[in-house]
């Protein structure tokens, strides 16, 4: 994280940030916006060639399983196939919450809410190859605690409103842009994001669009979903 940031940066809550921040600044070459898809919260027979097809249907960078109030073991014994498909199309396989889990199975990484765990623990028991991603909520401040501890992306939200979790954060895009000016370090942006409202959070900045139930609800069903994110991030 970049030395700049001042011991200030622990209030900056109360200082609104200016929409038109990252305006102000010529924008540093990124990778273009990529999808980060999110399972369901629960996990039916067939469920895995439902995640195959949504693979198969356009480029996918990673594969959280997100599942709560279910035990360890159970979560385990679900994975074994997702992740198999996730390597088999160099995806990355990350287990939501439990940086021990993430050990268990190999997983690729964890993601990490507020009270899952210190990110440079996950980091000495996971390795340095491990990604950790940090929930961050609308909170510059996180986000940057985050960075310093060694997390591997930052993720905000939730942008819209969504039935997928309780929402009581709603930070506005212009964090995205705050975020990519100042810090080389990815950020996702989550929290109902749909194909036809995603647009305004790739102009802003968004590293990884994380997307749940507007995949696995869409009446088309998931490939199509795919495919229609495939479309708003390619165009």
């Amino acid at each position: 994280m970049q030395n700049e940031i001042d011991e200030g940066s622990a209030s900056d809550e109360a200082v609104m940030l200016d929409p038109g921040f990252a305006a102000r600044f010529e924008a540093a070459p990124r990778p273009a916006c990529q999808l980060y898809l999110i399972s369901p919260p629960v996990i039916e027979v067939g469920f895995a060639d439902r995640l195959g097809a949504a693979l198969d249907a356009g480029p996918v960078a990673a594969f959280q399983l997100r599942l709560k109030g279910v035990s360890e073991h159970e979560i385990a014994r679900l994975a074994e196939p997702l992740q198999r498909l996730c390597a088999d199309r160099d995806v990355a396989f990350i287990v939501n919450d439990s940086a021990g889990l993430a050990k268990r199975l190999g997983a690729d990484g964890v993601h990490l809410g507020q009270g899952d765990g210190d990110p440079r623990e996950a980091r000495a028991l996971l390795g340095p190859a491990a990604q950790i991603g940090v929930t961050c909520h609308d909170s510059r401040h996180l986000a940057m605690e985050a960075g310093e501890a060694g997390a591997d992306y930052v993720a905000f939200g939730s942008f819209y409103p969504t039935t997928t979790k309780e929402v009581r954060h709603r930070p506005e895009p212009s964090i995205l842009g705050w975020w990519t000016t100042l810090f080389e370090l990815p950020c996702v942006a989550i929290g109902g994001i749909t194909p036809g409202n995603a647009a305004p959070l790739i102009e802003a900045g968004a590293d990884f669009l994380a997307v749940c139930g507007s995949v696995w609800n869409d009446p088309a069903g998931e490939a199509a979903a795919v495919r229609a994110f495939a479309a708003v991030l390619q165009s």
